[in-house]
């Protein structure tokens, strides 16, 4: 059914294509997979945290009314629910990242949206399902968005908000690097570094639901005493200090844990060379990140005589390497949601904040020892 203008009769009661969506999801008779609006209707909007030049974040970021385009036959319409603020967000409004979208910009790469209207060739997905964007430089940090069936996957409702808001980055690039650098089993070994940022703490939960050690370090702070406590709550073997790597300690600590086949590395400079001092021979040093900003250092000594493996990872790559088959992206999410239901993953601790407190939202998630993950709520 079309209907040419901007408002529909549901029973006796006409609303405004914006009212429509909420009472399109309680009404089932409206469930079908078909838009029930024009194409041709005048351009909608939605509020957006747009960038119009790369730079400092708080300078560059500005809350707008971005127009929203007409909803083809292969698109949706959807509303976005939450959606965090991550590194790589930063990065790519300053212009660092690996990649940019064209100016302007809306800012965010990750989220839960929710589908409230869907074009007439759409198959995968009906309206009030929840979904996740496949790739980066979308733009999440925004009410609603029109996007193509094949840029978002769907994920099930009955898992909390904020774990679905924060499953498509940190979750996904901890599976990864648990799953296919290393033949990993019970009782086996992991070691990284930014253990208390949220790859570190999936890497901690999923590593525990699969019987495997996890020796996480991190930075030396006040309430070290209080993340350590935190960090082991949710699975963790042992929670170091930095310092604590170069130390005869570690010896001690390897009496009751075998040495790792697996380091991570989310920090670069002395720390990654430290998890490289300690893999066991033949083992895998995954860099996922580069916190310090400074180039990771290999020693001569654990090329030849511990044979080390030295590799990197980005979950965008590997999304963009599995676009064409999902099916190896839809197995690892029913996992991860599984763990979920479970009880044994987790969404890191968050901070639920309004488009309209996005200055202070970004200034706190750049914050070093930064505790809580700055979460969008539309």
């Amino acid at each position: 059914m079309w209907l040419p203008f901007h408002t529909v009769c549901l029973g006796s009661l006409t609303v405004s294509r914006r009212s429509v969506a909420a009472a399109l999801l309680k009404c089932s008779k409206h469930r079908e997979n078909v838009s029930l609006f024009s194409h041709s209707a005048a351009a909608q909007t939605c509020k957006a945290l747009q960038f119009r030049n790369h730079g400092d974040p708080s300078k560059v970021v500005q809350l707008e009314d971005v127009d929203l385009p007409p909803i083809g036959e292969n698109d949706v319409l959807v509303k976005m629910l939450a959606a965090p603020i991550n590194p790589a967000d930063i990065n790519m409004i300053q212009g660092t990242y690996a990649i940019l979208p064209d100016l302007p910009a809306v800012g965010g790469n990750e989220g839960v949206a929710q589908v409230v209207e869907v074009g007439r060739n759409v198959t995968s997905l009906k309206t009030g399902d929840w979904v996740i964007h496949k790739d980066a430089g979308l733009g999440t940090w925004r009410t609603e968005a029109v996007l193509a069936e094949g840029d978002v996957i769907s994920l099930p409702n009955d898992i909390p908000l904020l774990s679905a808001a924060t499953l498509g980055v940190n979750p996904c690039t901890a599976f990864r690097m648990l799953s296919d650098f290393e033949e990993l089993k019970p009782g086996d070994s992991v070691i990284q570094n930014a253990a208390n940022s949220g790859v570190g703490q999936a890497v901690i939960q999923i590593a525990a639901a699969r019987g495997i050690n996890t020796i996480n370090v991190v930075r030396d702070r006040p309430e070290f005493t209080q993340l350590s406590d935190r960090l082991k709550a949710i699975g963790g073997t042992h929670v170091i200090k930095e310092e604590a790597l170069r130390r005869p300690e570690m010896r001690e600590l390897f009496k009751t844990c075998p040495k790792p086949k697996l380091a991570l590395n989310g920090v670069g400079g002395q720390s990654a060379t430290e998890l490289l001092r300690h893999l066991q021979f033949g083992g895998s040093m995954v860099t996922y990140g580069g916190m310090a900003k400074k180039p990771v250092t290999v020693p001569v000594s654990a090329l030849i005589f511990k044979d080390v493996k030295v590799r990197g990872f980005w979950v965008t790559q590997w999304k963009r390497d599995h676009s064409s088959d999902g099916r190896a992206f839809k197995a690892m999410l029913d996992e991860l949601c599984q763990l979920i239901r479970q009880g044994k993953l987790t969404a890191p601790a968050c901070t639920e904040v309004s488009l309209q407190d996005f200055n202070k939202a970004l200034d706190a998630a750049m914050q070093p020892f930064t505790s809580a993950k700055q979460v969008f709520i539309m």
